[in-house]
């Protein structure tokens, strides 16, 4: 029986120094295996411990295996999939740089570039102050096309995600984990220049993710399904759609990952669906209530979103008409990725008893906006943990 509000949070969380310089020297070829994972081990039994001793209830491994190059690992939550598809030629593209203009027709979604998006065109001047903030500490990175058919090929990696986390749980004594992995939508932002077509590659990434959300429950875990594309993604298509035709073009991904999810235990997996991790206005962002009811077709045990940002702090009401459907749960963001300020226990603990009265206290996990890493210093990402679980045991006292 459930008798406090348990916590986690998104997924990523800040890296040590010692594990970025680790992962630049790995990706210069100046830094063995050995001695890598070496650092890599330490470091996951460092944040789990860490993440342990702060009281979080559902841990991770930080998605430190998730491995970027750059000075700030930011974009790793996407960019560890290139090492995991096969399917993938290289580029120097840099996905925010690239100045590729897509239009759509009504019917027909397409996505355009990053630096296309709407709000980015309303905000122009903002978004090309290098003091607003907008892209601070944000790495630039090259990215892959497809090129052939899409396999999964990350069978090791993921295995060393495991054990990692396996190993570290055991040492710090914590009973619940849970590993992210890209939802098959995510996966297919890439350019495609083999299927031509966006349902067959979707599916095709649904295919081969399916090996990566298996091994991960396989091993007694939760598998979170990071699927931003299912709300961030209408700021990126132009000119704005139809809500009946975004609609339309979510319920391809839910399909896929229905699909990708079939066969594993419903309650080992959860969904994370965001509005995006850059600091800007987001005054685009398209509405939860207009996505939410094609969102809970997914037929997963949980469904994480931003709860706490100033765009969409508010949409809570979304769930005051029963809408959850039975025996799933809500991971609300009740601390923000997107301001340096951290939230007050008791207004955090306000805000779980909000959701605890529109689907029951039972049915809450208290979690974060997004994650946490490489969006915030560390000394504030690991605060807003710290309030998160404070304001945790402030409702918990009050609910049960």
């Amino acid at each position: 029986m459930v008798n406090k509000i348990r916590t986690t949070h998104v997924g990523s969380l800040p890296r040590t120094p010692e594990l970025l310089e680790a992962n630049n020297q790995r990706a210069n070829g100046t830094i063995d295996d050995e001695k890598f994972f070496e650092i890599l081990e330490n470091s996951v039994n460092e944040v789990v411990k860490r993440q342990v001793d702060l009281g979080v209830d559902i841990v991770n491994e930080g998605e430190y295996g998730h491995i970027t190059s750059g000075a700030v690992d930011y974009g790793a939550w996407w960019n560890y999939s290139f090492s995991r598809l096969g399917g993938l030629t290289m580029t120097d593209e840099d996905r925010w740089a690239a100045q590729e203009v897509v239009r759509s027709a009504p019917g027909n979604i397409r996505l355009t570039s990053f630096s296309d998006r709407r709000d980015r065109a309303l905000f122009s001047e903002a978004y090309n102050d290098p003091d607003s903030g907008i892209f601070a500490g944000r790495a630039k990175v090259g990215n892959p096309k497809f090129t052939g058919e899409v396999t999964y090929i990350g069978q090791k990696e993921v295995e060393t995600d495991i054990r990692l986390l396996r190993n570290a749980m055991d040492a710090a004594g914590a009973k619940e984990g849970f590993v992210a992995a890209l939802s098959p939508g995510s996966a297919a932002r890439l350019k495609d220049e083999y299927y031509y077509d966006d349902t067959a590659l979707v599916n095709a990434c649904a295919d081969a993710m399916s090996q990566e959300y298996k091994a991960i429950t396989d091993a007694g875990f939760t598998v979170q399904l990071d699927a931003p594309d299912l709300a961030e993604a209408w700021d990126q298509i132009n000119p704005e759609p139809s809500v009946a035709d975004f609609q339309d073009w979510l319920k391809i991904r839910i399909d896929a990952i229905n699909s990708a999810l079939k066969g594993l235990p419903r309650e080992q997996t959860r969904l994370h669906i965001c509005w995006g991790s850059w600091h800007g206005p987001h005054v685009t962002d398209v509405p939860f209530e207009d996505i939410i009811d094609v969102i809970l077709e997914a037929n997963v045990g949980g469904y994480s979103f931003e709860a706490s940002s100033p765009r969409h702090g508010h949409e809570w009401r979304v769930w005051s008409d029963g809408r959850l459907p039975e025996g799933r749960v809500i991971y609300p963001g009740m601390v923000s990725h997107s301001t340096n300020a951290v939230e007050h226990p008791r207004l955090v603990a306000d805000r779980i008893i909000r959701f605890a009265e529109q689907v029951g206290p039972e049915n809450v996990i208290a979690s974060t906006d997004c994650g946490l890493g490489g969006r915030l210093n560390h000394q504030i990402a690991w605060a807003k943990l710290q309030s998160l679980v404070e304001g945790a045991e402030i409702a918990t006292k009050e609910l049960f």
